[in-house]
């Protein structure tokens, strides 16, 4: 069954629908991955973070601002070509895009093979309430089951504090290889012992040779830049007032992927550094899609589906539209504000 437009029922896609039989309708191109547009990518992100590290180096003072950003954002562009890698969408060799993954995510501290697997958990379980993993929101009853502690640090990363929400999610998630069983367990250990060592040879190399503010101007202002987009990106991908959250008895995997994700537009040089992340339904409908073939699958996407697809542009009045009004879910009224 291939079906080429939508169908609406009540206001809401028709559960009939499968989400194989959204994906049928994209272009078989997309599924290609181009070793040349692979390759040629990491080389061009590599020579951009060299060139942001070059700049922090050489630069004036009042410069070094624009610079952090711009490295930061950098940065996001290892996370997202190792991203590809945690889906196999790299490379057709298991090992190379492990090798790639690992590579990408040592800069940023991060565990490849622990997020690859949270992540893939996200993917399987995407706005199932109490299941998905990244940015599920906490209902009231949840909330009010927390000591007030654990309520004050909620109440900041669903408010102005959104851009350090995935500082706490790589802290409290990507080291704990004890919580998994088997092959898993391993290859998170691996992953986590590599950055462990890494950062336990590496800073303190940096310090000694470029002391305190050597390592803060070179290493802890860029790396947060990254996370603020690595925040930003994660949260709008999929947080909305209108975004259900539906609990698993009444979740639908065709819908949560096509009409639970925002495609949102950035500028032009962030999405040029964060290698089209932004086009984001077409990732969540399969991740068999490099990201360079992202755009084509969003074209098709607009022409079969576009009236189920979320668009937004990024700005101050839509990191309002979350932080003000996406706190609490109500499984009945969608989101809710902090009681006051």
């Amino acid at each position: 069954m291939t079906i080429s437009t939508p169908i609406l029922k009540s206001n809401s896609l028709n559960p009939e629908i499968k989400l194989r039989h959204i994906i049928e309708t994209l272009p078989k191109e997309v599924f290609v991955k181009n070793p040349l547009k692979a390759w040629s990518k990491v080389a061009i992100n590599i020579l951009c973070v060299i060139l942001g590290y070059w700049l922090l180096a050489v630069s004036p003072w009042y410069l070094l601002p624009a610079i952090w950003i711009f490295q930061g954002t950098a940065l996001i562009g290892l996370f997202v070509i190792g991203h590809d890698c945690g889906h196999r969408s790299f490379s057709n060799r298991l090992w190379v895009n492990d090798l790639v993954g690992h590579l990408m995510f040592l800069p940023l501290i991060y565990p490849y093979h622990a997020w690859r697997i949270l992540h893939n958990h996200h993917h399987k379980h995407t706005n199932k309430l109490d299941i998905d993993n990244a940015w599920s929101p906490f209902t009231l009853s949840t909330y009010n089951r927390f000591s007030p502690g654990v309520q004050w640090w909620y109440r900041r990363l669903r408010g102005k504090f959104w851009w350090v929400g995935s500082i706490a999610h790589w802290a409290s998630l990507h080291f704990n290889w004890w919580q998994f069983e088997g092959k898993q367990r391993q290859q998170i250990r691996f992953s986590a012992l590599l950055v462990i060592i890494t950062a336990a040879i590496a800073f303190p190399v940096l310090f000694y040779t470029l002391g305190i503010w050597g390592v803060i101007k070179f290493w802890v202002l860029p790396w947060l830049v990254y996370h603020f987009w690595m925040s930003t990106f994660t949260i709008v991908h999929h947080t909305l007032p209108n975004i259900p959250f539906k609990p698993e008895a009444e979740w639908n995997e065709a819908e949560a992927q096509l009409c639970g994700t925002v495609h949102c537009k950035y500028p032009w040089w962030v999405e040029f550094l964060c290698h089209d992340i932004n086009v984001h339904i077409p990732h969540h409908l399969t991740t068999a899609i490099p990201w360079y073939n992202l755009r084509l699958a969003h074209k098709s996407l607009e022409e079969n589906w576009g009236e189920y697809l979320q668009k937004r542009e990024f700005s101050w009045a839509l990191i309002q539209e979350f932080t003000n009004n996406c706190h609490l879910y109500d499984p009945e009224n969608n989101y809710q504000k902090f009681p006051e």
